[in-house]
């Protein structure tokens, strides 16, 4: 009997909304000067929590600063007024981050049929 018969022995929780913040990242890098910005703020600073708790999760505590990071600058309660081609430039980024993020985070897959 081998060890992978009924899949593979761990999980990604973290690629799902690593791929979702990514596509947020790079529309909201498209609209920076439209009203829909702050709802995509709003919804990139909640990403970046969960996929800060999938790796604290899974023990990788070195992605959860950098999330942290990206939910303070991203926050839209007390928001930082970045603007210019940094900032949009910072949004490329973070949707790489997060792409290779959510593939790196993995964390045991816990059996229920035993």
């Amino acid at each position: 009997m081998s060890s992978d018969r009924y899949g593979p022995t761990f999980q990604r929780n973290a690629l799902a909304p690593g791929i979702l913040l990514a596509i947020l990242l790079v529309v909201a890098t498209l609209l920076l000067d439209s009203e829909w910005y702050g709802t995509l703020r709003f919804v990139i600073a909640v990403l970046a929590i969960i996929i800060g708790w999938f790796a604290l999760q899974a023990k990788h505590w070195w992605w959860v600063p950098l999330f942290a990071v990206v939910a303070i600058a991203w926050n839209p309660v007390l928001p930082f007024d970045f603007a210019g081609q940094g900032w949009a430039l910072a949004h490329v980024g973070v949707a790489l981050l997060s792409l290779v993020a959510g593939v790196l985070i993995k964390s045991p897959r816990v059996d229920d049929r035993r």
